[in-house]
């Protein structure tokens, strides 16, 4: 369904009454295009503190294709808007340091173009020593409130280096693209122990050679996953319930994958894809995305309603997950994107049952990442998506519609492919340093954290 309201702010008397109102006023995201794949234009790279990362981060944004610079003059900003602002803060131990950052991004934070980003790069919060520990936790508060105040569609993200910061390309790459038009207030810690760095010959099909299976693929996200990771190079298996077989089959025709009608909730369905699959010799990529809503108050849900979610959304993705890397169904260098909620971190009224069951999505990827990695080479990571514009939110009544898609940084509800474009950097071979992270996909939704 169309935003009407984004429409309207788009025009001259929109602009002069939401203004004069002090109503949101939304700016139209740039998403990725077969004609706009990528961002053009400057990138400013700033360092605060004595950064061992300088050159080797400097050689990596270059290939990123933007044209990096490290100061622009004052009438550089008003006739180039840079298209970003990159700071590295990783050896920023002290508050001296901190100020460093408030520094570099002062003078030039209104300069930037509209839909723009901005990068912060912190180290991990130490446990030894608790100065080091408050300044860097300190660059979270400072990015989520930046990005509520940046406005004019631009996003701001803080990427915490944990490795060699080589391995930090693949998301780099992702934040400073149009692909991540919806990823706001967000943390990212990269450098997962034992990951297993690939090196990716093609960033405009980083998945040439892999097999992905994507849950619940027969419409709405699931379908936008496929369509995504059909675009960056996969071969696809698209999974969903007998009853949309006829759906099914025809994305998958679309798409040029197959079709697998399945009940996820089968004890045996992890079997049966581990069969199905085996002839491709596995997979690269599983996609959990298959889910439900049954929606009631808790004092008005029968056990029905209760069991019938946690058995879809969150028993199945257990089941099914456990069996496929018991039977190395999924392959050394591959990848597991699970698909939670804002509601499963800021709980939501009316699901208790599905809040229950995305929050213990989390729970499933914050404990079988480092496991999962170290015994199989497989990585773990969830996408939790906020309003997203689907036929499921087209029928929520209007107002609550609108609260929906106003309550977030952007001033809008997300859209389908905004998940998928997220579920594909998780994907990608580039982003095997990417691991246990759980990435709200909301336009820095003002729910939850």
């Amino acid at each position: 369904m169309a935003d009407r309201y984004l429409n309207f702010t788009g025009t001259a008397p929109g602009r002069f009454l939401t203004r004069s109102l002090g109503l949101p006023q939304p700016a139209p995201l740039r998403r990725w295009s077969t004609a706009h794949p990528t961002f053009e234009g400057q990138l400013l790279h700033f360092t605060a503190g004595p950064s061992a990362y300088r050159k080797e981060l400097s050689e990596l944004l270059a290939r990123t294709g933007l044209q990096v610079r490290g100061s622009l003059s004052g009438a550089d900003l008003d006739t180039r808007r840079p298209i970003g602002v990159i700071v590295d803060a990783t050896a920023v131990t002290d508050l001296a340091a901190l100020a460093e950052v408030h520094a570099a991004l002062h003078p030039v934070v209104r300069s930037i173009a509209a839909s723009g980003r901005v990068i912060v790069l912190g180290a991990p919060p130490s446990a030894d020593d608790h100065h080091q520990a408050a300044v860097q936790q300190g660059l979270e508060g400072f990015v989520r409130s930046l990005g509520k105040e940046i406005g004019r569609g631009r996003t701001v993200n803080l990427v915490r280096i944990a490795g060699p910061v080589a391995a930090a390309e693949s998301t780099l790459r992702f934040l400073l693209s149009p692909r991540s038009a919806y990823v706001s207030g967000q943390v990212v810690e990269v450098g997962a122990e034992g990951a297993e760095l690939a090196s990716v010959e093609d960033w405009a099909q980083p998945l040439a050679g892999r097999t992905a299976l994507i849950t619940g693929a027969a419409r709405g996200i699931g379908e936008a996953v496929a369509e995504t990771l059909v675009r960056d190079g996969a071969q696809v298996v698209l999974l969903d319930v007998p009853s949309a077989e006829a759906e099914l089959s025809k994305v998958a025709e679309r798409l040029g994958g197959r079709a697998l009608p399945l009940d996820i909730t089968a004890e045996d369905a992890g079997e049966h894809i581990a069969e199905f699959t085996s002839g491709a010799g596995g997979l690269d990529i599983l996609v959990h995305n298959a889910g439900i809503t049954r929606d009631r108050r808790l004092a008005n849900m029968p056990a029905e309603r209760w069991s019938s979610v946690l058995d879809v959304n969150l028993a199945s993705v257990l089941s099914t997950t456990d069996t496929l890397l018991k039977a190395g169904a999924v392959r050394r260098g591959g990848s597991i994107v699970t698909t939670a909620s804002i509601a499963g971190l800021a709980g939501n009224t009316g699901q208790t049952n599905y809040a229950a069951s995305k929050a213990g999505i989390v729970g499933l990827v914050r404990s079988l990442a480092p496991r999962a990695l170290a015994e199989h080479g497989v990585t773990v990571n969830a996408v939790a998506p906020g309003f997203i514009e689907t036929k499921m939110t087209a029928a929520v009544p209007l107002f609550i519609r609108e609260a929906g898609r106003r309550m977030n940084s952007l001033g809008q509800g997300g859209l389908p492919v905004d998940v998928a474009e997220t579920t594909a950097w998780f994907a990608s071979p580039g982003s095997g340093a990417v691991n246990g992270q759980v990435v709200r996909v909301c336009g820095q939704s003002l729910l939850g954290a």
